[in-house]
């Protein structure tokens, strides 16, 4: 049995806090039930398990190869792309039309959760297609879609997204990379973009990369932009190749983790000879961007919560089996040695990575419920909440995945720090993900500067409406009524500092009311989480309280100790948060640069 996921916690987030099975009544999934969601994700723990875990230290080891002609990757990633791309799950979204599967968005996080936790770096290559070929489904002309879609669907060729440059970063409407008028209604793109994950590989027949760059004469700035398809190799009607298409490797860069994914510096159009085909409107691709980036930014939290989660299950497996130390009370030097978990500190350590783990992968699940509700569904306010908690779902689990997996560490001690445990490598692989996709510092900023105050800030209403339902009914509940009123107090303060400093901005003081936005997304993902952790101790009484089974029992017991060491340990930090956020505290933004 692999320490991938806890499946009990993964069924129990699902059917029991979620209610994934209610989204059979949709039509477009109404062909699915219960046993055929149970049935591909049973299908995606397999091939993770087989395919995937096994050579995940392996491709960490032994990364890519370019030999200044072509990049080289072991074998077992070619063979792990195969039984992935066999198993229907890269289009398991589309429609069956599109050969799809019709899947939820839902139990689609769920079958990506076993990948991620297995081996992300080769899950990245999967994970970027899907992207990508959700955009071009969304976006692209019919005869783009014929193309390119079909093969994306079946593995022959892979996605990526190409924004950064050398010299841009977050900061895209100073980019460079040109795009050029043709007779033909193609355009010649040229520039440098770096950064690129999957940009080259030797998986795949094809690369399809959507490449964001400016047409000659556009506006400058971020209005200007437009998005392209530009493939490695240029795809003739029928989906055959044709010539190479002047997409050259320039080099791979060399991470700290996330190794096994090939990381990359293209050159478009060194020879002037890089086609590349608009999607959809001209100075409209950030536009268009934004949708793989939003669902990348889902899919990096997934991928920050599950790393996470294989930490702390190796973490636990070891703790339970490694004998060391005796009780503080006990003063018989030959008494048999207790296992670890049994040491108070240990637990605190395990109590706080499980509370980050098993919140983190919750709150991914909730944005994958609104994804369906708001897209297959209709639902505008699943869609309005969805756009309100996309920095947060990239973000907590991107700055608290790696905390857990430094407790990781902890807990195996010495042992931790070596390569033969799993938990040093969880590590360097999850602190890529503060970094992907946007920055803490550049989700608070869309968070506190633009998303809650859309449509008059009716994302913040949907979200109390949601957290006031939880408490009402968890309040009824015996063990949870204190918790419950403990929150309630740290609610009221966060409201308030919401409020303080919607009033700055309101006043026009923007600098003043952006200046600490990384500790209010901190702060707002802190009460978010919070608020799952009481829906699941919530849920969990009502399901298993009752319930005769050891194993449900102990279920309960650990969601509810979770729910209380999360909420007496980790929420009081809001109470300085606010206080930092009221006060418009000025140490950071008043410190000089010749200061340092």
């Amino acid at each position: 049995m692999s320490n991938l996921i806890n499946a009990k916690d993964l069924e129990f987030l699902l059917y029991d806090v979620f209610q994934a099975q209610q989204l059979t009544e949709l039509p477009f999934y109404q062909d699915h039930d219960k046993g055929t969601f149970d049935g591909v994700i049973a299908t995606a723990e397999k091939i993770a398990t087989e395919y995937f875990l096994p050579h995940n230290a392996k491709a960490d080891a032994n990364e890519p190869q370019f030999d200044g002609d072509k990049v080289t990757t072991i074998d077992e990633v070619k063979v792990a792309w195969q039984h992935y791309s066999q198993s229907g799950l890269l289009a398991a979204r589309h429609s069956y039309d599109d050969g799809g599967m019709q899947l939820p968005a839902i139990i689609n996080t769920a079958c990506v959760s076993y990948f991620m936790s297995a081996n992300p770096s080769t899950s990245g290559y999967p994970f970027l297609t899907s992207a990508a070929a959700n955009l071009i489904n969304a976006f692209a002309a019919d005869e783009h879609k014929k193309k390119y879609l079909p093969a994306m669907f079946d593995g022959r060729f892979s996605g990526t997204m190409a924004m950064t440059e050398p010299d841009v970063g977050s900061s895209l409407g100073d980019l460079t990379t040109k795009a050029t008028p043709q007779d033909d209604g193609s355009y010649r793109i040229k520039g440098q973009k770096m950064y690129i994950s999957g940009g080259d590989q030797d998986i795949t027949e094809n690369i399809v990369h959507l490449v964001l760059a400016r047409i000659e004469g556009a506006p400058q700035g971020a209005k200007g932009i437009s998005l392209f398809i530009v493939p490695k190799i240029l795809t003739h009607d029928d989906g055959s190749l044709g010539a190479a298409n002047d997409v050259k490797l320039v080099g791979l860069l060399h991470k700290m983790g996330y190794r096994g994914t090939t990381s990359t510096v293209l050159q478009f159009g060194d020879n002037n000879q890089c086609q590349g085909f608009l999607i959809g409107e001209a100075n409209h691709g950030l536009k268009y961007m934004f949708k793989m980036m939003n669902e990348a930014r889902i899919g990096v939290g997934t991928g920050a919560a599950m790393i996470g989660y294989r930490g702390y299950l190796e973490s636990l497996d070891y703790a339970k089996n490694r004998p060391q130390g005796r009780s503080v009370a006990s003063k018989d030097s030959n008494s048999k040695p207790l296992n670890i978990i049994e040491h108070t500190d240990v637990k605190r350590m395990l109590l706080a990575q499980k509370c980050f783990v098993e919140g983190s992968l919750a709150l991914c699940l909730l944005a994958a419920r609104l994804v369906d509700e708001s897209e297959v569904g209709g639902d505008a306010d699943s869609g309005l909440l969805l756009d309100l908690l996309t920095p947060v779902v990239k973000s907590f689990p991107s700055y608290y995945g790696p905390k857990a997996n430094d407790l990781a560490i902890q807990v195996l001690a010495g042992a931790g720090y070596t390569k033969d445990y799993p938990v040093e490598q969880c590590y360097r692989d999850n602190r890529l993900n503060p970094i992907h996709e946007g920055t803490h510092g550049i989700q608070s900023l869309d968070l506190l500067g633009r998303k809650l105050w859309l449509h008059n800030g009716k994302g913040q209403q949907l979200l109390l409406q949601k957290i006031q339902k939880t408490l009402m009914s968890a309040k009824e509940k015996p063990a949870l009524a204190g918790l419950v009123s403990e929150y309630q107090g740290y609610l009221d303060l966060f409201i308030k500092t919401t409020m303080t400093l919607g009033g700055a901005l309101q006043k026009g003081e923007v600098e003043k009311g952006l200046a600490n936005s990384a500790v209010y997304l901190d702060m707002m993902g802190k009460m978010v989480v919070a608020w799952l952790w009481i829906e699941m101790a919530d849920k969990a009484t009502s399901v298993f309280e009752n319930k005769d089974s050891a194993e449900d029992q102990q279920f309960l017991a650990g969601k509810l100790q979770a729910a209380q060491y999360f909420i007496r340990w980790e929420l009081p930090k809001v109470t300085h948060q606010a206080n930092l956020l009221q006060g418009f505290d000025e140490t950071c933004m008043s410190m000089q640069a010749d200061w340092f």
